[in-house]
């Protein structure tokens, strides 16, 4: 495999960057700074110039290591894996390595793309609450002892290995370099915003009431960090460390993983080592309309938010909402939305005969984000941990939080959709908004298409968008949006002078 990587490195340069310019880039991270004239080398020594792409996402420092991946010459994919590396340690509530989620990439000249889904996978044990025999570090736990209990059942930690294959099918660089930002930023600390100060009050006494979580995000004087406080994790930061050492795999089949299920069965997750080795990233043909001389891509089941999506991209605002559509089609599944095949979902997008009917219960939350570079590959991905902070527990000394089993609740709607026309790029969209999340997401990728940024209203529907009128490989012009409403941040990843 290695011959399929560039010799470009550009993350050494993040690798050597001294504490004291680190603590330079926090401070820019937090007012929002976006120069390229700065005096620290960490924003100046960019490879690229002129556009090297656009970046959107709920939380802007992960916004700003994907910008930086860009800028000293990574492609989409490569920006996108790193991006969701960092959200792992930025936004542990709806992003942690416990979760899991989708992406859809695509490049110019391909007729579909490509979906890699990865959606939280409930574990063995997660259909029985009853308490039952575990071993925890060599010791056999009875079963009553809290310990063996698995009363707070998590899913497989999906997101490093869907990450990860999604960018070894469009990456052009080691996917360990990728992982350097989000290590570092977990053994620096970062600042706390917006969007996790207002999820750590949502949670605030699950978190506080389990101890290794009340180590992590609790302020030290009985409540959980604020806006702007500093997160640290060194724990985390060992476990990604790992990752890069060992590789992704050592979390599945190695040492970290066996450490994460000590820790995870501590915790009342009820996962063993062969759930980690089933938890497979899958890719998929992704679903496909055309509208207006405009083919779109968006993710398929079993992330079905995606056939919502398309299902409101079609409707234009008329019919039914793409939740109906989604429930009813998820009562033809069965309920879980990957009995029926990507291929009858295809089948039902191009009947125009769409079901509906029924509605979804109260869904989890989650967090999107997209990137395109300056040659038009696109990626964008939706992340979920099925719960804010998932179990709300961490799994021992790995500093991962767990990841809530879907056996216990409903998927979330991750929708993600591409539009191209005649092999070049114009926009990607995905959005977040629980149960309003596809018809947001259709509404964003419709804005984007036409090149204007889309009239914000009330609602609990976020969307994130690159929007590319005149077309990518080609003259540029475009833009990032992150609904204003939100804190989140999209940047051109253009030179400011």
């Amino acid at each position: 495999m290695a011959a399929r990587f560039k010799t470009n490195r550009f993350v050494q340069i993040r690798s050597r960057l001294p504490g004291r310019l680190r603590g330079t880039a926090l401070a820019l991270a937090m007012t929002g700074s976006l120069t390229a004239c700065s005096a620290d080398p960490y924003l100046t020594q960019a490879k690229v110039t002129g556009f090297s792409g656009s970046v959107a996402a709920d939380d802007p420092r992960a916004v700003l290591v994907a910008r930086d991946v860009l800028a000293q010459g990574g492609n989409a994919a490569d920006a996108a894996a790193a991006l969701g590396m960092a959200l792992a340690v930025t936004l542990p509530s709806r992003a942690a390595l416990g979760g899991g989620g989708a992406c859809l990439a695509w490049k110019p000249g391909e007729a579909q793309g490509q979906a890699f889904v990865f959606l939280p996978k409930a574990g063995g044990a997660a259909a029985s609450a009853a308490p039952r025999p575990v071993f925890v570090k060599g010791r056999r736990v009875m079963a009553g002892e809290p310990a063996g209990l698995t009363d707070r059942p998590a899913s497989v930690p999906m997101l490093a290995r869907g990450l990860f294959l999604m960018q070894m099918r469009y990456g052009s660089v080691d996917f360990a370099d990728l992982i350097i930002p989000a290590r570092d930023m977990a053994e620096k600390g970062v600042a706390v915003s917006g969007v996790l100060a207002s999820d750590l009050k949502i949670v605030r006494s699950a978190l506080l009431a389990d101890e290794k979580a009340r180590a992590i995000f609790g302020n030290g004087s009985g409540d959980v960090l604020g806006m702007n406080d500093i997160l640290v994790q060194t724990r985390l930061a060992g476990a990604l460390e790992r990752l890069r050492s060992a590789g992704v795999g050592d979390l599945y089949n190695g040492a970290l993983g066996q450490t994460f299920i000590e820790g995870a069965q501590a915790a009342g997750a009820g996962l063993t080592t062969a759930d980690l080795r089933a938890g497979l990233a899958t890719a998929l043909k992704p679903l496909t309309i055309r509208v207006d001389g405009v083919d779109i891509s968006t993710l398929p089941p079993p992330a079905d938010g995606g056939l919502g999506m398309a299902a409101a991209y079609l409707a234009g605002g008329q019919g039914s909402r793409a939740d109906q559509v989604v429930a009813a089609w998820r009562a033809r599944a069965g309920g879980a939305g990957s009995a029926v095949s990507v291929a009858d979902a295809q089948a039902l997008l191009n009947s125009g005969a769409l079901p509906a009917g029924g509605s979804l219960p109260p869904l989890p939350a989650s967090t999107t984000f997209v990137v395109t570079d300056r040659q038009g590959l696109s990626v964008g991905c939706a992340l979920t941990m099925d719960n804010l902070f998932g179990t709300g527990r961490v799994a021992g000394s790995t500093g991962i939080v767990l990841g809530a089993s879907p056996a216990r609740r409903p998927l979330p709607l991750l929708p993600v959709g591409i539009a191209h026309v005649g092999g070049q790029f114009r926009a990607v969209a995905a959005a977040s908004g629980q149960n309003v999340a596809a018809d947001t997401a259709a509404i964003a990728l419709r804005s984007a298409v036409a090149g204007v940024a889309p009239r914000v209203v009330d609602g609990v529907g976020r969307a994130n968008f690159v929007s590319c009128p005149a077309g990518l490989p080609g003259a540029g012009g475009c833009f990032g949006w992150t609904d204003p409403r939100g804190s989140g941040l999209a940047v051109p990843s253009r030179p400011a002078h």
